[in-house]
């Protein structure tokens, strides 16, 4: 499969690719739109980028890994906390999708398993190890796991971009 490319307009990445629809049937980067193309997500082009599958065009210039992450930090200031995320939990052969209806960083999919063919099994809440945050909004991120009858999963990023992971679900007594 040759490079794919796709262009960045805003703050979306489409391309209407052939190779991008095949990559989408096989590995499910990307999202089909109404307009018949394909959308990818900011870390999903990040990923694709790094993996030399393709090509990200800008005004017709292609963006390397460090321009694309430049100009994607200004459009998600939380880039650098959700890409080693997406990045670790694709190469642990998990499908990795948005969860923003939610109030999530993403919704996992265990390996074997696809959207639409059955439903996520986490919802993921990415945070550096620095952050500290109340039982509050510990509370309110196991509410959102909970009423979408998914799994919290806790992704907590070092210094070193390192992802610990801590899932966390109801135990009833």
């Amino acid at each position: 499969m040759k490079k794919i490319q796709a262009q960045l307009i805003g703050e979306t990445i489409t391309t209407n690719s052939a190779d991008a629809f095949s990559l989408n049937k096989k590995s499910r980067f990307g999202e089909i739109t109404p307009s018949k193309k394909i959308q990818y997500t900011l870390s999903e082009a990040l990923y694709l980028v790094e993996k030399n599958k393709i090509e990200i065009l800008q005004k017709n210039k292609a963006l390397n890994f460090d321009e694309l992450f430049s100009k994607l930090k200004k459009i998600d200031s939380r880039i650098q906390l959700k890409y080693p995320v997406f990045k670790d939990l694709r190469e642990k052969g998990h499908i990795v999708k948005t969860a923003l209806k939610f109030g999530a960083d993403f919704r996992v999919y265990k390996k074997g398993s696809s959207p639409g063919k059955g439903h996520a099994d986490w919802v993921v809440f990415c945070e550096h190890e620095s952050k500290k945050f109340s039982w509050h909004e510990f509370s309110a991120k196991n509410r959102v796991a909970h009423s979408t009858k998914k799994k919290l999963l806790l992704a907590i990023i070092d210094e070193e971009s390192d992802v610990s992971y801590y899932e966390v679900s109801w135990i009833k007594t």
